[in-house]
């Protein structure tokens, strides 16, 4: 394997954050990634650990920055979370009585700001909430209007409907029912499910916006909720009612994220050869099981043997016509497939992007732009036509998937410059070493045999 560009290099730029060269690949990968565990599960896990009758071990969870967030903030409202001596992927959750009289640092994860301001309400004090600058832009509006018409008080501290704020625990919560526009995120319903089972009456929660983006995200929390012996009546659309009663301990193993594999597997259409992800479910409620469907349709070939999904790819890809809107996290991925495909790609019911990390549509528009390349936003999406490419700085805006999509780009056009590669660490703690290894090393296993046909 030959390289444009070190394995490692940082310089800095103009500014004050370092860039990466992001190496090449000149010839096809045969390569086994083992991707880390879940953010999405990890954190749903942890919270429900922390409102369970008894303690909870995670087998495999993810070690990153929003996860640690996540614990932390458990940590100060009361739970235990402890590393298990000998397992250093476990977790024990030892849960205790929901505590105020603390802040809670979010950083830029969007789970902690909008899954931990229910439970707050349950603590016998005032919980402030805070976070990274660019938290500071991201919408809780319906979190908080939520909470409000629960009869809980919330001071906001800055700009309305985004943080800082402080919510005003009173030992409990009656709960009962609420109405939550989550057109701009899953994680409004998401966060007031998972708290649900300890108010009073339980909660009923009706969606009242136009779209609901990222919809596998609710039926996991759902699913999860339901393995904890929580009862949920999901049976009509946009509704969901949980009902009191006690949150059991469990002990789980992680499934890995398979959002996070993405930018691996779809490294393989772009370098040609094959790239294998073990330990893929054989069903998910995660939005990145829709992966080998897509790639299929751009070009690629995947089968699962087990449970190891291997993508090979000849370094052609195709564009598509692609709703989105179930998956939407895996849009900064595909988006940056589509620059290299030999035709248009269309990218639909992604408006709520505008609203993550950063506005996702326009990074991802400038920079494809930057590079050359034709990238446009349209009301829902983004659409882009492929053009020459060539090496520049691609700047990330303090966003993981901003950051995989400059690397994935950067296997093809020398040159390209990923701009503070080390915000990766928010779901994958070592991304470098991982992309590294990929380039680098045989893959570890032999390529399927016999395989099923995923798509």
């Amino acid at each position: 394997m030959t390289t444009h560009g070190a394995a490692d290099p940082t310089t800095t730029t103009s500014g004050t954050r370092p860039v990466w060269s992001a190496p090449g690949a000149d010839h096809p990968l045969d390569a086994l990634v083992e991707v880390p565990g879940s953010k999405s599960l990890t954190n749903r896990y942890l919270v429900l650990a922390a409102l369970a009758d008894s303690p909870s071990r995670l087998r495999g969870a993810l070690r990153s920055r929003d996860t640690l967030l996540m614990a932390d903030a458990l940590g100060h409202l009361g739970a235990r979370v402890d590393q298990v001596d000998g397992a250093p992927g476990d977790w024990l959750v030892t849960p205790g009585p929901v505590h105020g009289g603390t802040t809670i640092a979010c950083g830029l994860a969007g789970t902690v700001m909008r899954f931990l301001p229910a439970v707050a309400a349950l603590a016998d004090g005032d919980v402030r909430f805070d976070g990274d600058t660019e938290a500071l832009a991201r919408p809780m509006g319906p979190v908080l209007t939520a909470l409000r018409t629960l009869g809980v008080r919330v001071d906001e501290h800055g700009q309305e409907g985004r943080l800082p704020f402080t919510v005003h625990g009173r030992g409990g919560l009656v709960g009962g029912h609420v109405d939550v526009d989550a057109s701009g995120s899953s994680q409004f319903v998401s966060g007031l499910l998972l708290a649900a089972a300890r108010f009073e009456r339980g909660l009923t929660i009706r969606h009242t916006g136009p779209t609901l983006p990222s919809l596998p995200h609710i039926e996991m929390t759902v699913a999860v909720l339901r393995a904890a012996g929580v009862q949920v009546d999901d049976s009509r659309p946009a509704i969901w009612q949980v009902a009191p009663g006690p949150v059991a301990g469990r002990d789980v193993r992680v499934e890995p994220d398979l959002s996070n594999a993405a930018p691996f597997l779809c490294a393989a259409l772009v370098a040609g050869g094959t790239v294998r992800v073990p330990g893929w479910p054989t069903s998910t409620t995660q939005p990145g099981g829709l992966l080998p469907g897509i790639l299929t349709r751009m070009g690629a070939t995947t089968s699962l043997d087990g449970d190891v999904l291997s993508v090979s790819g000849t370094g052609q890809v195709h564009g598509l016509d692609l709703d989105l809107s179930a998956a939407g996290e895996l849009a900064p991925t595909i988006a940056a497939l589509a620059a290299l495909a030999d035709s248009p790609t269309r990218l639909r019911g992604i408006a709520h992007l505008r609203g993550h990390e950063t506005d996702r549509l326009a990074a991802l528009a400038t920079e494809i732009t930057r590079l050359g390349g034709r990238a446009e936003q349209s009301a829902d999406g983004l659409v882009i036509t492929p053009q020459p490419l060539t090496g520049a700085v691609w700047r990330t805006y303090a966003d993981h998937r901003m950051a995989t999509g400059g690397a994935l780009i950067g296997l093809r056009v020398p040159g390209v410059r990923v701009e503070d590669v080390a915000t990766t660490a928010k779901t994958i703690p070592d991304f470098v070493g991982l992309w590294t290894a990929m380039l680098a090393s045989p893959a570890a296993t032999p390529a399927p045999t016999d395989a099923e046909v995923v798509g």
